[in-house]
């Protein structure tokens, strides 16, 4: 009986313990977070990703169409990590009441992402994603393949692109995994 209960609060332990994944602060540094905007692909689209004053990082810029662009957006490799059957990406952010979408990979030599996009509220809020509904995703295209399964993450990102031309504004606290 005591393993029965030993199992029984193991899987509780894992089952309810976060893994952080990204928890920022004034000390935290964004170097390792490279801009990947519309440019790669002859657009106009800028934008910048630092830390603001109250410890929280800030991805900010201006979405153009012109030249065929679009878009802009901001990646992070991590070191590879097993999600340990975890169900939920939970993100701590502010937004502009814009649209965004939050993407990983599993392998960041892929050249698609998991997808979730995700509507801001312009108060400090928590997007849960619901892993299973990540779906793969190329250029905006949505590929038959299977949906995120959570197996291994070793890329984290945040883009924009609503099709219109548009400043954004998104504060970043924490990202974890539930």
């Amino acid at each position: 009986m005591n393993l029965g209960i030993n199992l029984l609060l193991a899987f509780l332990f894992f089952a309810m313990n976060p893994i952080v994944l990204v928890d920022f602060n004034k000390n935290s540094k964004t170097d390792d977070w490279n801009i990947v905007n519309d440019v790669v692909m002859g657009g106009r689209s800028n934008s910048q990703f630092g830390m603001a004053s109250e410890g929280n990082a800030r991805f900010t810029g201006t979405v153009s169409l012109e030249n065929n662009g679009g878009f802009c957006s901001v990646q992070h490799n991590i070191a590879p990590k097993s999600l340990e059957n975890k169900k939920i990406l939970s993100i701590r952010l502010k937004g502009d009441g814009k649209k965004y979408q939050f993407r990983v990979k599993s392998n960041r030599n892929d050249y698609y992402s998991y997808v979730y996009q995700f509507q801001t509220s312009k108060q400090w809020e928590v997007i849960e994603i619901p892993i299973s509904e990540m779906y793969a995703s190329f250029r905006g295209n949505k590929l038959n393949i299977p949906n995120y399964n959570g197996d291994k993450i070793e890329q984290l990102a945040f883009l924009i692109a609503n099709y219109k031309e548009e400043s954004f504004e998104l504060l970043i606290d924490k990202i974890e995994v539930k």
